[in-house]
């Protein structure tokens, strides 16, 4: 037979579970995005899309913390070769998620670039964020057992000066942007320490595909209307497991 019961134990430590996941959010606005309920803020900063230097991309992943600088310049590097370091002495160029900020019709300098560049926060998490594609013009829900962080359109790559650019892996976080823009990004050039909106700044989407549509040829088009080309976008959702 079970016997007589122990004296209680001595109470039990509060441990503060630190995973390490980190989640990164950018609010294509002016404002700083806020970290969602049970994560930690480690810093905001401003939304770095790529970098071009000896007229190569190297491009930045939006769901990693690589693509939050604390700290805003048009030209954020230096290039070292055997001899010495330099430093805004050449046509190297940075591109910046930018806001809804009407685009000007000259390019921007100084204290009115501001306005156009887009504000982002690194969070930690104890569980890591997925976003999820529905190739729907309707958001796919979080699977059992996630839950929501938010919602957005489905970003695949981007080009600019000399069709050089890169992409967004499609679990990546950085794939599902909160706000659908044709204009998307803002070119700047360091040596001048201008920014403007380019017309060879080109972004993809992935678009809306039915049952229907599969293995058929694409019927060409041109979209023209906001609302139409953001019910042609594909949406997508990015969640969290729930612990």
């Amino acid at each position: 037979p079970p016997g007589p019961h122990g004296e209680p134990g001595e109470p039990g430590h509060l441990w503060t579970l630190n995973s390490g996941f980190l989640l990164v959010i950018h609010s294509q606005s002016v404002q700083v995005p806020w970290c969602p309920e049970g994560s930690t803020q480690l810093w905001v900063g401003y939304s770095l899309v790529y970098l071009e230097g000896q007229e190569k991309a190297h491009t930045q992943d939006l769901g990693q913390a690589g693509s939050c600088l604390p700290v805003f310049s048009t030209m954020p590097f230096s290039y070292c070769n055997t001899a010495a370091c330099h430093y805004s002495s050449r046509n190297d160029k940075s591109y910046w998620l930018s806001t809804t900020a009407p685009i000007p019709m000259m390019p921007l300098v100084g204290q009115d670039i501001n306005s156009h560049i887009s504000r982002c926060v690194v969070c930690e998490t104890v569980t890591p964020a997925v976003a999820f594609h529905s190739q729907d013009h309707k958001a796919p829900a979080c699977p059992p057992g996630w839950r929501s962080l938010w919602t957005g359109y489905s970003f695949l790559l981007h080009t600019g000066a000399g069709d050089e650019g890169g992409g967004q892996s499609l679990t990546s976080t950085g794939s599902c942007l909160k706000d659908f823009r044709t204009q998307l990004f803002i070119e700047c050039q360091g040596a001048r320490g201008t920014c403007h909106y380019f017309a060879n700044l080109y972004s993809f989407w992935m678009t809306t595909v039915t049952q229907t549509d599969q293995f058929v040829i694409p019927v060409p088009g041109t979209i023209k209307t906001a609302e139409q080309q953001r019910h042609k976008a594909s949406q997508c959702h990015v969640c969290t497991r729930r612990l």
